[in-house]
Order: C-alpha cells, then structure tokens, then sequence
C-alpha cells in the first residue's frame, strides 16, 4: 500500500530546497579561509543519530559510507575532493601535499612533495616514511581496494601475493627533499582520484598492518575520536594540532564536539530531530513520515544531488541467480515507477535502467527498462526455476521494508517462491558481501567513490573486488567475465576522459545482458536537521560535512 505522505513530499520540499540555496549563499562568505576562530558561530555541541554503527574505525578498509563521513573530517591523502557544492566538488585539490602532482609524459611516473609543519592528533609530526608506511599498510592490512584502486603501482603484485612481505618500491619517499615518487606500471587516468579517495589517507607509519577494528588511529584532520563504544555511539572533538593549510581541503570546523548517538529506530530518530533532540539524522526517511516533513518542517529538510543507486545484487554463484536468464527476468518483473513512489515520489528520485547514476560523466546508455511480467515468467520456465526459492535481503529500515515487500511479490509474480530477510541495516552491507552467509539476492545501493563509472561498474562487477569468505567483498555478486573485465582495464588506462567514455559505455551495456545487478532507482539526499542547525552544506561526494555546520 502506497501512503499518501509520498506524494505531499515533493511540493514541500522543492520549496525548502529553494529556501536553502537562498541561506546557504549568505552564510558562506565565497573568500572564507576556513579559519573559525573568532567566527560567532564557533563552539557547541553537534548531535548525530543512526540506527547502529557503521563497521570498522580503519580508514584504509571501511567501505561504507556512514564512517567515510566521519573519516573526512579526521583525515587526509595527499590529494583530496574539492569541499564544495555541485560539480566543483569532485575537483582534485591538494592536501597534505603542497601541491598537483608533477606526472611524466609516459603517465607512469607522478611527483608530489609533503607539506611541512603537519601534526598527527597525537602530536607527531608527518613525515615522507609515515606516507610510503600508509600506501604499504593498504596491501598488507588488506584494505579492500588494494588490488582494484592501487594494483598498478609497481610492487602491487607482489604485496597482494604475499602482504606480510609487501615492500612496494613504487613509492619512493626521500624526507631529504619532502618528496614523494609513484611508479605506475601502466598509465592509469583515475589514479588522480585514487590518491584523493579516503583508503589512501595519511597515518602513523606505527600503525599495526590489521584491521584495528574499534581502536582509532591518529589523524591529522580537525577532528579525533575520544570515545567509542559501538553499541551506543561515539564522541569526536577538536584536534589540537590541526591547522588550516587548505581550506578548499580541510577547515578547523564549526563545532567544538560532535557526539554521535547509535540505537534509534528510523521512525525514532525523525520524532527527535523535530524535537531538537539531534541535529542530522542519517538513516532514510520512513515514507509515513515524509509528508508530515514535508508540510511541517520544510525549512529543515534539505533535498541534494547525489551520485547513488538502489539495485538488486544477484549472486551468480548461487542458484537459480547462476542462470542469465533468471537475472534478466527479475529486472524485467519490476516496475521501476513504483520503486520510486515506494522510496518517496519523484521528488527524490528517478527509474534507472543502468549501473551508473545519471551524472557520471560519458556514462549514460539511454537505455529504458519496462516491465514485463509475461516474458519474465517464460524466462524463468526456460530456465526450470519456476518454484525456486530465494530469499531477498533488505535492511530493515521502514522505507527499505516497503520496497522490499513490493520486491518480494513481483518476484513471486513471475514464478519464483520468494521470501524476506531483513536484516539490521547497520550489519546488512557485511552480510551481504560474505559469502559464507550465501545471499542469494538483496536489495543493495551504493555511492560513487569518485566521478567514474568504474566506481560503480568495476568496483561491483570486477574481478579484483571478489573476495570470498570476506565481510568487504563490494563485487558480492560474484561476477568475473574477462571480457567485460577487459574493458573496464582499457577505459582505466585511458588518460583522455573523452576516449574512456565509448568503453565505459560498451561495458555498462554488457553488464545490462548480463544483469549480475539490476538497477532500479538513483536517489537524492534528503537530509532533515534540527531548527538549530545552521550553515547547511553538502558535497556531491562527501554529503553533509559536519566541520562546515554550526549549532546554536
């Protein structure tokens, strides 16, 4: 049953999102340096809600974009994303390098120097040795993107092989000069946003080689955890070593903590962000509640772009999901239209008929995807799976609960004996990419680590991102066609986005036939904030970054 509250969202909200932009303009001079201090703004407390934790405190191996939000504002690569609005957000800024990296002709050799006078929050100074010990560590801690983000640099093969003797000389560090030297194997166009993407962070070359589970590890970021207790929730406050060097890459933040609460339902959490109890909420918003927000607090409710998807994530090692045709069929009995009305109205998001969100650049296929239960059920009778059972995962959360039901029957619809598992939204992302756990179909989204399709078409669907028996495995799927595999390598190595494009483009088509993911809807942000809460500010990437808000 469709509530009505979905469809008085969009009226609501549209005039928030217009209300924003018009405040956001005037609180945010254009030449602030970043720099906080004596700013009448500064100080306070910020109150953060979601329904559990987020995995792991390593930033060089948490995945998931709850902590990643934290992550930004307790550390830095040496290159980062522009902290800004719109498109100007996935711009390539320097950060704890002074500087845009010097790269050969040959694009296998790239240069960069460290910036002086940097502290971890422990007080220790960075040096050239804790940068070549960060980029070891990534091999040798396992770091999920080791092989698929950072497999081009020479001694990469090596480290993957045997990470207990990864010794990576294809980065040089020289604490001489303050310079550091990376030696590509093969040209690589991306590897700009893979030395800006949060697994290649700065940390003390002490830092164990594991996963440090809930244990922190210094940063130079603005911000420090002080307290953690996954069960309840976590505490960060300023770190009193941080200065601003580059304020279109790190500011000194707003607030001077920000304690962040784990435990509320999503139901629970919007009833206390409208009571002023929290000030940001992080889990979607339960479609019975949309309307109300919509008509009662649109001034806090604040509609962005984002680079996301929801889509079904089909095992192909895992029956029937082994047979083509049942992937085809299951995209083909879903009515896109009414995932959208499920997850809010059009309001908030958009029918997707491809695996890369509208917005990556050279990325569109154009493609539609009607439903049509008729040849879904022949598909399914070709296949002899009509009776199979399978169960679909979903997170628990009230709006994907709903979509879910709906998932649920369409998949019965066409002749499969389906049933639901939800599963705690905070653990649903480890269960699904465990395959001890043997998932066969769920219910997934996922957001773009940088403006490629590759972040969505390789990191789902590659080979290198298979990791079996592994709770951060994001190609859990299973999927590895070498063909499709090889275009992924060849538009990665080109250097001219205008080349990479037609590839990335022949390879979203191929995995639309082999629809080892069917893409159902891309999303926006919604982000609802208590009246408190001023200087909203979102990045395409990042989301709502809590150093830039302030409290009152």
């Amino acid at each position: 049953m469709i509530r009505r509250g979905a469809t008085l969202l969009a009226a609501g909200l549209f005039l928030g999102l217009g209300a924003f932009q018009a405040r956001a303009q005037d609180e945010t001079p254009p030449d602030w340096n970043g720099i906080t201090l004596g700013s009448p703004h500064r100080g306070g407390t910020l109150h953060l809600t979601a329904d559990g934790p987020g995995g792991t405190l390593d930033p060089q191996i948490n995945y998931g974009t709850q902590y990643m939000q934290v992550f930004v504002n307790m550390y830095d690569p040496l290159l980062t994303f522009r902290l800004a609005r719109g498109a100007a957000g996935l711009e390539v800024v320097p950060d704890l390098a002074d500087a845009m990296p010097v790269i050969s002709p040959d694009g296998l050799t790239w240069r960069l120097h460290l910036r002086s006078g940097l502290h971890f929050s422990d007080g220790s100074p960075v040096r050239v040795e804790d940068v070549v010990a960060s980029f070891r560590r990534i091999y040798r801690a396992g770091g999920p993107t080791a092989g698929s983000f950072y497999g081009g640099i020479e001694g990469a093969a090596e480290c993957l092989a045997k990470p207990d003797r990864c010794t990576l000389p294809g980065v040089e560090g020289h604490p001489e000069t303050g310079e550091i030297v990376f030696h590509l194997t093969k040209p690589d166009g991306e590897f700009l946003y893979k030395l800006a993407f949060p697994h290649a962070v700065i940390v003390p070359a002490t830092t164990p080689a594991h996963d440090m589970g809930g244990t922190t590890v210094p940063g130079t970021g603005p911000y420090r955890i002080t307290q953690y207790d996954p069960g309840h929730g976590m505490v960060l406050e300023r770190n009193p070593y941080f200065h601003v060097w580059n304020p279109q890459a790190q500011t000194d933040g707003f607030v001077d903590r920000i304690e962040y609460d784990f435990g509320l339902s999503d139901e629970a959490q919007v009833t206390a962000v409208e009571q002023g109890r929290y000030d940001w909420m992080l889990d979607a918003k339960p479609g019975d509640r949309l309307g109300e927000l919509g008509a009662q607090y649109t001034a806090q409710v604040h509609i962005e772009p984002l680079l996301g998807l929801y889509y079904l994530a089909m095992n192909t090692h895992e029956k029937p999901f082994t047979d083509v045709r049942v992937r085809q069929a299951v995209s083909m009995a879903v009515n896109r239209h009414a995932m959208t009305i499920l997850f809010g109205g059009s309001a908030i998001s958009v029918p997707l008929c491809q695996m890369v969100p509208h917005g990556i650049p050279g990325a569109d296929l154009g493609l539609d995807c009607p439903q049509d239960v008729e040849r879904a059920r022949r598909l399914i009778r070709e296949a002899g799976a009509e009776g199979a059972s399978v169960t679909l995962v979903v997170p628990n959360r009230a709006m994907e609960l709903g979509m879910g039901t709906y998932l649920r029957n369409a998949l019965q619809a066409v002749g499969l004996n389906a049933q639901l598992r939800p599963i705690t939204a905070g653990l649903a992302e480890s269960y699904e990419q465990n395959t001890a756990n043997h998932v066969q179909i769920a219910l997934s989204y996922w957001f773009a680590d940088y403006p490629s399709a590759s972040t969505f078409l390789d990191d789902l669907f590659g080979c290198d991102n298979y990791h079996p028996n592994s709770a951060i495995s994001p190609n859990f799927t299973g999927f590895c066609d070498q063909h499709i595999q090889s275009l992924f390598d060849q538009a990665k190595i080109q250097t001219d986005p205008s080349k990479a494009a037609p590839i990335w483009q022949d390879a979203g088509h191929a995995i639309m036939q082999q629809m080892p993911g069917a893409p159902m809807i891309q999303m926006k942000t919604v982000d609802f904030v208590s009246k408190r809460l001023g200087n909203y500010y979102s990045t395409l990437l990042n989301h709502m970054l809590f150093s830039h808000v302030w409290v009152q």
